[in-house]
């Protein structure tokens, strides 16, 4: 996808396995690191130290060591926005899937039986949204939920017409059907759905998680889906991952767990990323802003 479109004063060195990230990394003043194991990635950014910018395809850095990165003036671009489709679809397709129950209609026809009456009967439209985070994955959600008549309320750091501070949401969280997370993994986002925001939804609210698994108390929320205090969870991201099979959210029937797919890199995700890369590289040499920026004090 890149390698044919590299400007010429791009001198690229391509590397297949870590032993050639390694060696090759100390000659890197653009690095492109991206692996699924952080250690052998981390090591990588340790040993490039001409870096002047690193570039990935993650959203969420914060694996990173983002003070020494401050400090040795290293830029850093993110993968804000190269998966929000994607992980829009997954929501819509959670939320539909839990509003008409759809798992149960599956093990119908795998039991090759013809069901009178839809199993679920719930409706998108008419039904409120509230959506904690509105970055480029929660932009997405609202639209699309939009589209099937949901009433959207969103939740943002910068007050404005329609939309919630962080000091307000709580305060109004019964008021809605579906809660809905897509804020970016910081300490001030850590655990901000427990005990007391699970007692304060409302009985059919659905939580829908696709921001960090410790956003939420995932014991708290074992708790109440088990007591049927809410609804039903949706879970992308979960604590541990992959989950152990013995995990009690497994056995819970409100609880459906996505295994954290929604994210992961498709061909039309991966040709964006080559995009803004290459995007980038003219803004690097003019000496331009790059685009997205990765604020390292706000950690998105």
């Amino acid at each position: 996808m890149l390698e044919g479109r590299l400007p010429e004063w791009v001198e690229a060195r391509w590397w297949l396995s870590v032993e050639e990230l390694h060696r090759l990394a100390p000659e890197a003043e653009i690095g492109w690191f991206d692996m699924h194991e952080k250690p052998p990635l981390l090591r990588a950014v340790e040993l490039a130290q001409g870096l002047k910018w690193l570039n990935s395809v993650y959203a969420g850095l914060d694996f990173l060591p983002l003070d020494e990165l401050r400090e040795r003036r290293v830029l850093l671009t993110n993968g804000t926005g190269l998966t929000a489709i994607q992980v829009s679809e997954f929501a819509v397709l959670g939320m539909l899937a839990i509003a008409k129950n759809y798992p149960a209609v599956v093990r119908a026809q795998g039991r090759h039986e013809w069901l009178s009456t839809a199993p679920g009967i719930r409706d998108l439209a008419g039904s409120k949204a509230l959506i904690l985070g509105l970055g480029a994955i929660g932009k997405r959600i609202a639209a699309a939920l939009e589209g099937f008549g949901v009433e959207v309320t969103a939740v943002r750091r910068h007050q404005a017409e329609g939309v919630l501070t962080p000091g307000e949401w709580r305060g109004r969280l019964r008021e809605f059907d579906w809660i809905v997370l897509a804020v970016p993994g910081t300490p001030e986002t850590e655990g901000m759905i427990g005990t007391g925001e699970l007692a304060a939804m409302k009985r059919e609210a659905v939580l829908v998680n696709f921001a960090r698994a410790n956003v939420v108390d995932q014991a708290a929320l074992v708790d109440a889906l088990r007591d049927r205090r809410i609804f039903a969870a949706m879970l992308d991201v979960t604590d541990p991952e992959p989950l152990p099979a013995d995990h009690p959210l497994w056995e819970l029937d409100n609880a459906h767990i996505t295994m954290h797919l929604s994210g992961i890199p498709t061909p039309q995700s991966m040709a964006r990323a080559v995009d803004r890369f290459l995007e980038n590289c003219g803004r690097y040499r003019r000496g331009e802003p790059l685009e997205p920026r990765f604020d390292v004090s706000l950690g998105y």
